[in-house]
């Protein structure tokens, strides 16, 4: 089976959401000799930016979105498990910006901060997901460890909005507020509110919220 052939196969299967078939296709390709970086950013980034955007269109749904994703995801640890260090490196090197993301302390939704997870990923973002029900000062800690640019808060409940708040106070006390941009969003949310505890911007879905950290990561 020629190169080109393979290419086109992993494109399919990541489309398709087949991750068994694109974990085998991706072995099968290694070797065949080709430069694991170049599958990545050639094959595996487009096709799932291309995803990204038939979600964003309304032409995929959250599950055909998530099935891509896992297709993606597989193949790719099956690609950089192979990688030297300066492949890695290079590949790190690309990412446009750092992003720590996860849903507040107390709350328990994770779906659209699943999706904004996701569309950050493939839109060229290091993104470090830390779940839901997330300590505020967890946020925090992570942000330092990643060295990341922009920490992202989720909350889905009206109770539990106020956590969003809390990491910006001790961001504040900690004189790292200037260290960090804070994009917040959820159902209960709104830019009134974003405004008035200090964020620096809110999305009302996750497709707007990577086009705010594009924005956000531009004017830093």
């Amino acid at each position: 089976m020629s190169l080109e052939t393979l290419n086109e196969r992993l494109k399919k299967f990541v489309i398709s959401g087949d991750e068994e078939a694109a974990e085998k296709t991706a072995s099968e390709i290694l070797k065949a000799g080709m430069d694991p970086l170049e599958v990545i950013e050639k094959s595996l980034s487009p096709t799932m930016r291309l995803v990204g955007e038939k979600f964003e269109k309304g032409e995929y749904y959250v599950p055909e979105l998530l099935c891509a994703a896992a297709a993606m995801e597989t193949a790719t640890r099956v690609l950089t498990a192979e990688m030297k260090g300066e492949s890695k490196e290079k590949l790190k090197a690309k990412k446009i910006g750092r992003v720590v993301v996860g849903t507040v302390s107390g709350d328990i939704h994770d779906i659209g901060k699943n999706i904004l997870a996701l569309l950050l990923e493939v839109n060229g973002f290091d993104t470090y997901d830390l779940g839901k029900d997330v300590d505020s000062m967890k946020f925090i800690e992570k942000a330092a460890e990643v060295q990341a640019d922009i920490i992202a808060l989720s909350a889905l409940m009206t109770t539990t909005k106020p956590a969003q708040k809390e990491v910006i106070d001790f961001l504040n006390e900690m004189g790292l507020r200037d260290k960090y941009t804070v994009m917040v969003g959820g159902a209960p949310t709104s830019k009134e509110w974003a405004e008035e505890i200090g964020a620096d911007g809110w999305a009302e879905t996750a497709e707007r919220g990577v086009r705010l950290a594009q924005t956000l990561i531009r004017d830093r």
